[in-house]
Order: structure tokens, then C-alpha cells, then sequence
């Protein structure tokens, strides 16, 4: 059974950090995080390949946020620093398909997590 389960959401100051996960269960694919602001589309921040080798950053979070996973353990991180207002969102981590090639495209991925709230507020 394919399971997402993403954890590590909360408030933060901006300039602080937070780093989010997500456990993954069923299958070994390129994992993806997402984030949807109410009213707004969904939008691809991150990716990381099956290896843990090839990873992909939107232009927004490159240099402040970091992927990567532990197949040991199944697990997929987002590490956050220097966050901003901007980037309040629910973040979702989900499966773009056997590669991250289409991970920008948030409708071909087949498998998603609950969502988890992050919220960078003064």
C-alpha cells in the first residue's frame, strides 16, 4: 500500500527554520514537495531522484531550503532556513513519478500526503 505521511510543520519567526518530513511507504519513486497558499495553485519547491543523487529547487527556495532522503529509513526531508512570510503554505510531499522530471507539473503525481501547515509569521 502506497502511503505519504508528512510531519514537521508549525510557526516559525521569519529568518527561522523548520524542517519537515515525510515517510513513505509501498514504493521507492522521485519524491516531491509541494505547497498550496489558499485561492492559489498548487506549486512544485523541491525534488529529490529514487537515489538521492539529482535534486531540484524552485528559483523561490534555491539557497534557503534543502531535500533529501534516507531510503533506510524512507524517509524524505525538507530542511528550511531563513524562511519568509511568503512561504506559508500547506506542503504536501507526493510521488512526480519514477523521476523528477515532471515535478513542476503537480497534477502528474500520483501520490500525496495529508499536508502539513507552515506558517512564517512576526
Amino acid at each position: 500500500q502506497v502511503q505519504l505521511v508528512e510531519s514537521g510543520g508549525g510557526s516559525v519567526q521569519p529568518g527561522g527554520s523548520l524542517k519537515l518530513s515525510c515517510a513513505v511507504s509501498g514504493f521507492t519513486y522521485a519524491i516531491g514537495w509541494y505547497r498550496q497558499v489558499p485561492g492559489e495553485e498548487r506549486e512544485g519547491v523541491s525534488c529529490i531522484s529514487r537515489e538521492g543523487t539529482i535534486t531540484y529547487y524552485a528559483e523561490s527556495v534555491k539557497g534557503r531550503f534543502t531535500i533529501s532522503r534516507d531510503n533506510a529509513k524512507n524517509m524524505v526531508s525538507l530542511q528550511m532556513n531563513n524562511l519568509k512570510p511568503e512561504d506559508t503554505a500547506v506542503y504536501y510531499c507526493a510521488a512526480p513519478g519514477v523521476n523528477c522530471r515532471y515535478y513542476t507539473s503537480p497534477r502528474r503525481a500520483d501520490y500525496w500526503g495529508q499536508g502539513t501547515q507552515v506558517t512564517v509569521s512576526s
